[in-house]
């Protein structure tokens, strides 16, 4: 009887110790994960901090130095190029390995095949929109430039270097948690890094829903309400400048612009759209506005806030290059930094550069659609997707026309991006295979002047971006540049015909033709993502772009500004003025002193006092931006709703509608048409909206008090994990600022990077940091360590050395990298 106990023990003791080693479907093995010796416990180890003084590695050339300082940022001294980017790589990937992956896995659609069902339609739309297929053919294109193929694979070496390296108990803790282990790095992945920052700063169209309104209200309301220049507006290209070039033809206006949507056309279900609003900053001071004589550069990229960060910094030297800033987890080089001489920063233009067209095909096999009056072929490829916990592949057909992919065939409340037209072809510039955008920061990087910052800028292609620039040499400049195509007035601001050869993408404007100005007489450059030039510019680059609040304040601030100095421009970094509110809250106050009942308000009272500045503590900011979104509810969701089901519309702009407020009190769009008996008034809906507002605030927060309305704890900022791993991320960071301040930060978006450059004939004086740390370890004292500094709106000094022997007491640690 003893024996068969044993036995039976034996085998249960043996079954849950296999059970424990193997995943469960999307569940890990759990006896592996929860292992002291090698499970995630490992993850809170120290040492994993800092490499080992002395490695050898297969694959440098000579041997490098890294220096680390007490950010734990490395400053890496190569001999040579290869073993700069190779060492560069293998850092990035023992601080961001998972990070790396993640982001290659979900611009490939992929990531199902880690996390199972749950992103099977995120995968799909980044197959079916092409990007995958897209950097293939980028790579292949782009590896015929001997540099561009180069520093490539010095860089994927030194990635694969760290994961050959690499055992189980040693693994970023999210491979232990979602079971998966790193695949060997290519080339080929850092181009599909590029492609996701393709996608989020220029993956978006307003084409669906802009021709939903054309169908219902016909051209003349549209041009009133959506029109293709705003009345309130301070261009990135100063007012006067003149263009120093002589434009090509401009393609003529077809007689028909548009296609014609038939209802079983439209997509249904809440639909995502493309948000200018999230944006960033840049500007320089020239030396007649600078404390010092020489220019001074500022930029803060915003982006969706995230653990791990975005960003990652580090120097790199060698003979050809010392260059410091901000480096994007998965790519060589610097993409936002500065060197000896120069400085530069960038910000996202916004212009229309993704167009749907209305496909005729010719049967439901989709094998040919008409086009200039003859049938042509589809193209055709199948998409094979691996999902965690399935036992078999699931198979995905996706036709593309010479327009680009048909990224919908069927309407479905499963697909993932509801803003994309079901049976229509999508015409994106991220499929443009001739972008070798790494090598512009590569000339960057090693840029001495005005002249090398414009040669850099001739290899950019997307997403088009505004590179800010200074130099040592009394040079500042701005210019919006990317690959833009040539288009006559409104081609894609609705949907086209994709049978009219008209409609197509006719060329690109010629780079040396994009905006751009060198030391303008204001004394500054600066851009905050708003219309690239007035209407005398000569193309057209699209018709939104972000709201110009945030332009105005920094211009308006940069104009008074003389003897410019550091901490002047980080304070501007962190201004929190609301322009807004200066321009419509005294007009819809005065329409609520009206009613003396309004008066008594203690909301009333507070906005009545509020200093217009949406700082952290101030109720008068949570007041104003709840009411400012109510009321355009109010006005707008009746005639274009965002959320119908079957043809959702997009609202006009805020600045459309305080020119109705201002200019237009009359105005029909102020009635409710579902109030049948009862005709609205700017005055009634004025009111409503802000008794609605109170009403919302008061049922979520309690009475108004200056605790529990504070702007801050009603905004929220949070820094979510990548992945959404509870317990990895920050929540709750006290700060101001909002989507149109010039500290614009959100509940989840804001600056991702803040960095001030004081231009030296010497060496130049930097600062700089990001809402995260250097490391992607959790458990890493750097891991999250500059997020409060950065909610104060503070700067850290960042270490520019000269030499791998320069003394300073902020170095923590060195390491020797030579030759296995």
């Amino acid at each position: 009887m003893k024996l068969v106990k044993f036995i039976i023990s034996l085998l249960a003791a043996a079954g849950l110790t296999y059970a424990l080693n193997r995943p469960l479907g999307p569940v890990p093995a759990l006896g592996r994960l929860f292992s002291p010796f090698e499970g995630f416990w490992q993850n809170g180890e120290s040492k994993l901090d800092l490499p080992p003084t002395d490695l050898q590695l297969d694959g440098v050339q000579d041997e490098v130095n890294v220096v680390f300082d007490d950010n734990r940022v490395p400053h890496v001294f190569a001999k040579n190029d290869h073993d700069a980017y190779f060492t560069q790589g293998y850092l990035m990937a023992r601080d961001r390995l998972w990070q790396m992956e993640f982001y290659t896995l979900a611009a490939s659609g992929r990531l199902a095949e880690v996390v199972g069902e749950r992103a099977l339609e995120l995968d799909r739309y980044s197959r079916r929109m092409g990007m995958a297929d897209a950097a293939k053919k980028v790579y292949e294109n782009g590896k015929t430039n001997k540099i561009f193929d180069e520093v490539l694979n010095a860089y994927a070496a030194g990635v694969n270097a760290y994961i050959k390296q690499l055992k189980y108990k040693n693994l970023p803790v999210e491979y232990k948690i979602i079971g998966y282990q790193p695949e060997e790095w290519s080339p080929y992945k850092t181009i599909l890094m590029m492609m996701n920052m393709r996608n989020v700063l220029n993956g978006g169209s307003d084409d669906f829903r802009m021709s939903n309104a054309l169908s219902k209200y016909g051209m003349e309301v549209v041009k009133d309400l959506f029109p293709n220049y705003p009345s309130n507006e301070s261009p990135i290209i100063p007012v006067g400048t003149k263009w120093n070039f002589t434009p090509v033809p401009v393609p003529a206006v077809p007689a028909q612009t548009t296609a014609t949507l038939s209802t079983s056309e439209t997509v249904a279900f809440d639909v995502p759209q493309h948000s200018p609003e999230i944006g960033s900053n840049n500007w320089a001071v020239g030396g007649e506005k600078s404390a010092t004589g020489l220019p001074i550069l500022a930029n803060d990229p915003h982006l969706q806030l995230t653990l791990p960060s975005i960003w990652y910094q580090m120097q790199l030297c060698t003979p050809t290059m010392n260059v410091y800033g901000a480096c994007l987890p998965g790519a060589p080089g610097v993409v936002i930094g500065f060197n000896k001489d120069v400085a530069w920063g960038v910000t996202n233009v916004g212009s229309d550069v993704m167009d749907f067209y209305q496909i005729k095909f010719k049967d439901n096999t989709k094998k040919e659609y008409w086009y200039n009056d003859a049938w042509k072929p589809t193209s055709m490829r199948i998409e094979e997707f691996v999902v965690k916990g399935r036992p078999e592949s699931l198979k995905d057909t996706v036709y593309s026309t010479h327009h680009g992919p048909i990224v919908y065939n069927a309407a479905s409340d499963k697909n993932f991006n509801q803003n994309v037209p079901v049976g229509h072809a999508m015409r994106w510039v991220a499929h443009e295979k001739e972008g070798t955008d790494l090598m512009a920061f590569y000339y960057l990087n090693r840029a001495k002047n005005y002249d090398d910052y414009r040669k850099a800028l001739t290899y950019y292609v997307a997403p088009a971006q505004n590179f800010v620039f200074a130099s040592n040499q009394n040079d500042i400049s701005i210019t919006p540049n990317g690959k833009l195509p040539l288009k006559w007035k409104e081609q894609g601001k609705f949907i086209m015909d994709g049978s009219n050869p008209a409609h197509d993408w006719q060329g690109w404007i010629p780079v040396d033709q994009n905006p751009t100005v060198k030391n303008p007489p204001r004394g500054f450059v600066s851009s905050a993502n708003q219309f690239s030039a007035d209407p005398t510019y000569p193309y057209y680059l699209g018709w939104r772009f972000a709201p110009s609040e945030r332009a105005i304040r920094i211009n308006e601030r940069l104009e008074r500004m003389q003897k410019a100095t550091v901490d002047s421009l980080r304070m501007l970094q962190n201004d929190n003025f609301n322009v807004e509110a200066r321009r419509i809250l005294p007009v819809l106050m005065k329409i609520l002193n009206a009613d003396s009942s309004e008066t008594k308000n203690p909301a009333y009272q507070t906005l009545a006092k509020w200093n217009m500045k949406n700082d952290a503590n101030e109720v008068g900011a949570t007041i104003f931006e709840r009411w400012v979104k109510e009321l355009r509810y109010t006005v707008f969701d009746d005639e274009f709703p965002m959320k119908d089901l079957k043809a959702p519309m997009t609202y006009p702009s805020r600045n459309r509608m305080w020119d109705m407020v201002v200019k237009e009190p009359t105005a029909k769009w102020f009635d409710n048409v579902s109030t049948k008996n009862k005709q609205e008034t700017l005055q009634d809906v004025v009111k409503q909206s802000f008794k609605a507002s109170i009403d919302s605030l008061t049922q979520k927060l309690g009475p108004m008090n200056a605790e529990t309305w504070a702007w801050n704890k009603v905004k929220s900022t949070d820094i979510n994990h990548l992945g959404r791993l509870p317990g990895f991320g920050r929540q709750d960071i006290p700060n101001g600022g909002g989507a149109g301040i010039v500290n614009a930060t959100t509940e989840l978006n804001g600056p991702s990077w803040r960095m001030v450059v004081q231009l030296d004939k010497g060496w130049p004086k930097a600062y700089g940091l990001y809402p995260g740390g250097q490391s992607g370890n959790p458990a890493s004292p750097f891991y999250d360590n500059m997020i409060d500094k950065w909610a104060k709106g503070e700067l850290n000094e960042l270490l520019f050395m000269k030499s791998k022997d320069e003394k300073s007491s902020r170095i923590s640690g060195t390491v020797k990298i030579s030759k296995k």
